[in-house]
This record gives C-alpha cells, structure tokens and sequence, in this order.
C-alpha cells in the first residue's frame, strides 16, 4: 500500500471482506468475523471502502484492475472471474498451484486482452541490475556456478503454508523465489536437470527441498528453500575471477540498504548501494502491462520450472 498510493497512475479504490458464502466448513462465520475485522483496520490505516465479498468487487465498475494475494489455492478460481469479468490481474506468487492452471488462466487474460503479472517483486529491486552489470562486465570472469537459497524458521501449523488443501508446501512458497531468479541469469533455455522435495511424517507438504537447473550453455545454478530452516536469503554468482554475494536478494524492501560482496585473490569489498523500493517497481511494471495489454512472458517458464522440481518428491518416515 504505501508503494501503491506513491503511484499516479493507479487509484486505490478499496478491498473486499469474504461473504459467508465464499467459506466453507463450519467455521465460515468465525473467518467471515476476522476477515471484516481485519478488513475494518486495513481501512483505518489506508482508507478505502470494503467490498461485501470478492464478488462485489469484481463487479464493480469503480475498479479496473484487482491484486488477488489469497492463499494459493485459491488463486485459480478468482484469478478466472477477475479475467472473465474484464479486469486486469496483479498476482501474488505463485500464480497458481499447476501449469495446467496457469496455462488456462493465461490463455483467458489473452483472448480478453487483459494484463497478467505475478508479484515476484525482488526482480524489480535495482540490487539485481547491478547484479547483472557485475555479470556483464567481465568483473567475474566466466561463470562457474549459480547459488541461491531462501528459508525461514518454522511458522505456526494454522498457517495456510502448511495445508496442502490451501496450496502450501514450501515449494510454492520460498521455493518459487530461486527458481524465478535462476530463471532470470540463466535465461529461457534454463530447465531443471535434479530436484528433492521432503515431507516429514506429520507434515502435508513439503518443508524443504532443492534442485538444480542447467541451461544450454551448461551453466547450473544450485537452488535451496525451506520452511524449517535458519533464515538465509542469499543470492552467490562464483566466476573465474570473482565471486558475488547479495545477502538480502529477495527481501531488501524500501527501507534497506543492500549490500554486495565481491571476494577475490585481491581481497574482499563491500558495495552498499542505495535503498530501493521494489513492491513499487513490481506494481509500475504491472502498469506497463497494463498500456500494452500483454502478460509476463515468464509466467509459464515459471510455472513449467515449477512443476519440474514438483515431479521428485519424498516423503520422510521420520524427521532427523
């Protein structure tokens, strides 16, 4: 909200609380209860008006464009009636818990001419720019290997994250933040040549996992994420010369100032470059597909990455 509301070219109109009706099971009215409670602060904070139910929303002729952040799962089945009802879709990651999903919902935004993007927004952070400029330049010599890893401590079991009904696993969740940045270096010819997903017994879904990706130049990128890890958020690109760490590449928001470490036979230097607000730059490139009523090219590769790495799967009948 406050990289939106810095924004000309959008008007923020309101959010929509879920309607009883939009739940199911038998604690529809406890959840209809918190959502409008959570609804209610949201508007003290940022103004707007709250939609009686998702549906009021995408009706309403006050709104052109809808972010949709729900819970994986169920990102399918509203991403197709925001489409179907001629809005354009800015959505949180993943975009949805299939290819086959993502492939229907992609083909619906082109036959409605409507924009589609998906909020992975560290790509829009200028730290990766300099990055590739790093890359570019020759600074590393010839690339050897590609290394990234995001992982977080444990939440509590309640979170959507640890239900598969609600597309979790961490896979969808930290995993997909990896596997679109290998996707971004190597490039469209990137394809995944190992993968390992862990399920502990008790667990629905996955809590770890890894996998490496390979494109047609030969040069792999080591991926690693996980939901019952020590944090780490850490992108490592290892040439002949040098290598790079940036030790925040996926969470630097507004108020960070990133940092780059280059180390080679010379020593180690440290490069702070300046704070960079990406939640703004992911919502002005949402914009620009919105002018020109395309989508995000990437979305299926994403997607195809995704459901590779999903295809090796273990299930753990003890958890060390």
């Amino acid at each position: 909200m406050p990289a939106l509301k810095q924004l000309e070219n959008f008007e923020y109109i309101g959010l929509a609380a879920a309607t009883e009706r939009e739940f199911s099971g038998a604690d529809s009215d406890k959840v209809r209860s918190s959502e409008l409670a959570k609804a209610e602060t949201f508007i003290s904070t940022h103004g707007g008006k709250i939609f009686e139910g998702y549906e009021a929303l995408i009706h309403s002729n006050e709104v052109d464009a809808i972010y949709l952040p729900l819970p994986p799962a169920l990102h399918y089945k509203w991403g197709e009636k925001v489409l179907e009802n001629g809005k354009h879709l800015l959505m949180e990651k993943p975009f949805t818990t299939s290819l086959a999903e993502t492939q229907g919902l992609l083909s619906l935004a082109e036959q409605k001419g409507l924009a589609v993007h998906e909020n992975y927004m560290f790509l829009y952070h200028s730290q990766l720019k300099k990055v590739k400029e790093f890359i570019a330049d020759g600074t590393l010599g010839e690339l050897r290997l590609i290394r990234a890893a995001f992982g977080f401590p444990m939440r509590g079991k309640d979170d959507f994250r640890y239900q598969k009904a609600m597309g979790g696993g961490a896979l969808l969740d930290c995993g997909g933040y990896p596997v679109r940045l290998a996707l971004e270096l190597l490039g469209e010819t990137a394809k995944v040549t190992q993968s390992h997903l862990i399920q502990p017994e008790g667990y629905e879904v996955d809590l770890y996992g890894n996998a490496v990706l390979e494109n047609k130049n030969g040069l792999c990128a080591q991926i690693s994420f996980g939901m019952d890890n020590a944090y780490q958020c850490q992108l490592e690109v290892w040439g002949s010369r040098a290598t790079l760490i940036a030790p925040r590449v996926f969470t630097a928001g507004a108020d960070v100032v990133p940092k780059l470490i280059l180390k080679s036979s010379n020593g180690e230097d440290v490069l702070e470059l300046p704070k960079d607000d990406q939640f703004l730059h992911s919502i002005e490139a949402f914009y620009q597909m919105v002018r020109e009523t395309k989508q995000g090219h990437l979305i299926q590769r994403q997607a195809e990455m995704i459901e590779t790495i999903n295809d090796k799967f273990y299930f753990c009948e003890r958890f060390v």
